[in-house]
């Protein structure tokens, strides 16, 4: 079609109200219409769906390609989109458009009947107030530093990048779906932030499991924050944890051997190390601060030659801890692996759900 949609806030607020289902109805109405010009009639239903979802304050905009007249645009303006762009259009002109006349937030914003929504306004609503004071310990009135009896399981996953961490949760959110038929589970998922403190997001493309209406996921960016977490992370947490979900997984951005993304934190339950086999050399684990923090250490892709030698090697590192230490080699890409099991088992001891 050559075209893109696009929405100046996260249709991952739509996530715990059934983002799969809104997808497949996109998709289904998009086979239904597509005549040409099928893209006047693509924008139209993304606008009319945000609408029925109590969703619209989502603005859509979209074009980058060569089909969209600018007849065609006009059209969609009329059905509710809010911005079309044009072949030639750079980068920095459509973010400029969306910095100057979406860069603040707005003071009045109607009351949406989906829970799920009002979560995720509220989790921008922390965002935005660390974004303008840059200091996250600053006393907020959306913080709450004595945070009342909570039900939920906080769990944190960090690691090396690449380690699959993603991957893990994914597999332990498909369990918790399909033994715990009544659990609810969020996930604050991080990315890296690059120039202009924009990040990617991308860890909900490779969570396929969460794309279900019991999981609420929130993809966050650290801006420019070293150790793995966002500065607004903490007060997030605090909220998710106060949020009738039986789980709250937090997964931290790759990290380097001095962070300790929970040392600090007083919420997290369970903190799981995701390491990869193939690490470097022994004297490479005594600088790893999170071996001796974390609860759980993951030997990841333990199908590699050289996990056999790295599952000893972290064993002898963790004994010098002196401290109950679980160590689970899995490899978390294999369907089934009775390694992720052995961990889903763990962190699920005491939820019967």
């Amino acid at each position: 079609m050559g075209t893109t949609a696009r929405s100046t806030r996260s249709i991952s607020s739509l996530s715990g109200t059934g983002l799969r289902s809104f997808i497949s109805v996109i998709i289904a109405r998009l086979v239904t219409l597509c005549a040409p010009p099928c893209h006047i009639e693509f924008f139209a239903e993304v606008v009319d769906l945000l609408r029925k979802r109590g969703a619209s304050d989502i603005k859509v905009f979209g074009g980058g390609g060569g089909t969209i007249t600018h007849e065609d645009a006009i059209a969609m303006r009329r059905k509710g989109v809010e911005q079309i762009f044009f072949a030639g259009t750079s980068l920095t002109e459509m973010t400029d458009y969306v910095r100057d006349n979406y860069g603040k937030a707005r003071k009045k914003r109607s009351r949406s009947k989906s829970r799920e929504i009002e979560l995720a306004r509220k989790l921008t609503e922390i965002e935005g107030t660390c974004g303008e004071t840059r200091r996250p310990a600053r006393k907020r009135k959306i913080a709450n530093p004595q945070p009342p009896i909570r039900t939920s399981k906080v769990i944190g996953f960090t690691g090396p990048g690449g380690a699959g961490k993603t991957t893990l949760i994914d597999e332990l959110v498909l369990r918790i779906l399909l033994r715990q038929p009544t659990a609810r589970i969020a996930i604050l998922s991080h990315d890296p932030s690059v120039v202009g403190e924009g990040a990617l997001l991308g860890d909900r493309a490779t969570m396929i499991n969460s794309q279900n209406d019991r999981v609420f996921m929130r993809s966050m960016a650290t801006r420019g924050q070293a150790g793995g977490l966002s500065p607004a992370t903490h007060d997030c947490l605090a909220l998710l944890a106060q949020s009738n979900f039986d789980y709250v997984i937090i997964e931290t951005v790759g990290t380097g051997q001095e962070a300790m993304p929970f040392q600090k934190n007083g919420i997290v339950d369970l903190t799981v190390l995701v390491m990869n086999p193939d690490y470097g050399s022994q004297l490479q684990l005594q600088k790893i601060v999170m071996l001796d923090l974390a609860d759980v250490v993951v030997v990841n892709k333990s199908d590699l030659q050289r996990a056999r030698t790295a599952h000893s090697e972290i064993e002898q590192r963790l004994e010098q801890n002196r401290r109950a230490q679980r160590l689970i080699d899995t490899v978390a890409k294999r369907h089934r692996d009775p390694g992720v099991d052995r961990l889903f088992d763990l962190i699920s001891a005491d939820r019967t759900r």
